[in-house]
């Protein structure tokens, strides 16, 4: 057999391998990108009393921030607080994620058509718990970090859902591309939670290093968006609480579309934005009276700014207590190009 022949064979050979493989990825991606998940549903249920309810709106509205994200627009967002009121938390938020698609976010009012009346208590929790939606399909991890939080707080939240009047208002399905659907299949941050600690209380509030890690881990969220993350797969690439993570801005008035945001780096290193406030009364009074600064910033300024005292001088133990990182420091702007 001459060389050129045993070439043509090799050749086939891989183009035949590489089908298969092809062919096999694409069966696995179409048979697994939305497949049913089953998860334990928490025995949980929601309560009538004032103060559990008052406890859920606190945290729907300050540190766990539902309100940034279900709701229409940022703008319905913005004016329901320059109006003084609480809006209701009906969803449809757009959220363009390429070139993985674009979600929305939920209608969360106990409207039994369009929201949470047609589920149990134990499906809403399962969703916070697990990032299983109430159909078996998986939510995005990272937009559900409720994983470790207590029972009692998501009694809480859940007890201030059921509170809400019931909205109706219908929001789109999510929108995956194909290269959504594929990483969908593949990246962990797109399964069900499967590592979960339940603890029955959260750590009592005050200010200390315990109720900073668990405001910051399992409420705020503060790790997700301090963290700097693939831009597909979302797997961290540096340190916890390090930043670095590049944000699209937020669509307000006066916001550049150009200008993202690289978040910050919130361990104690020098040059760190941490090490801006000299002390814990400095680090409350930013959240509580400094506001927004800059108009695209994707921090949720205005439900951190309403957390008490003792949970902000919690975050600020905790975030001292973390072993010093390097990362970005400086103006968090830059002009993202394209």
């Amino acid at each position: 057999m001459t060389m050129k022949k045993i070439m043509m064979r090799t050749l086939g050979m891989l183009a035949g391998v590489l089908f298969l493989a092809i062919s096999g990825a694409g069966l696995y991606v179409a048979a697994t990108w939305d497949r049913l998940w089953d998860a334990p549903m928490p025995d949980l249920r929601a309560s009538k009393d004032p103060e559990v309810i008052k406890r859920g709106e606190y945290l729907a509205f300050g540190p766990a921030h539902c309100v940034e994200c279900h709701m229409p627009s940022t703008e319905a967002h913005d004016k329901a607080l320059e109006d003084g009121r609480r809006p209701a938390l009906i969803g449809g938020m757009k959220f363009a994620a390429p070139p993985l698609g674009v979600i929305y976010s939920r209608n969360i009012t106990p409207d039994v058509e369009t929201g949470i009346g047609r589920y149990t208590d134990a499906q809403v929790a399962r969703m916070l718990r697990y990032s299983v939606r109430p159909d078996g399909h998986a939510s995005v991890q990272l937009l559900m970090p409720y994983g470790n939080m207590s029972d009692a707080d998501i009694v809480a939240i859940l007890s201030y859902l059921r509170a809400q009047p019931a909205v109706a208002h219908v929001v789109p399905e999510t929108e995956w591309t194909l290269i959504g659907k594929v990483v969908k299949s593949f990246a962990p941050v797109f399964k069900p939670r499967t590592e979960v600690k339940v603890v029955a209380q959260s750590p009592t509030q005050a200010p200390t290093r315990e109720r900073g890690e668990y405001l910051a881990r399992n409420v705020a969220n503060c790790v997700a968006c301090h963290t700097e993350r693939d831009p597909i797969s979302f797997a961290p690439v540096r340190p916890e609480f390090a930043g670095g993570n590049e944000m699209e801005p937020a669509e307000r008035e006066g916001a550049d579309k150009h200008v993202w945001f690289r978040t910050p780096n919130l361990t104690p290193s020098h040059g760190s934005a941490l090490s801006k406030f000299p002390d814990r009364d400095t680090f409350i009074a930013r959240f509580q009276r400094g506001g927004r600064q800059y108009p695209g910033s994707p921090m949720p300024w205005e439900s951190f700014g309403t957390m008490n005292e003792q949970d902000l001088g919690a975050l600020y133990e905790f975030l001292h207590s973390l072993t010093p990182q390097q990362g970005p420091s400086g103006d968090p702007r830059f002009r993202k190009a394209g």
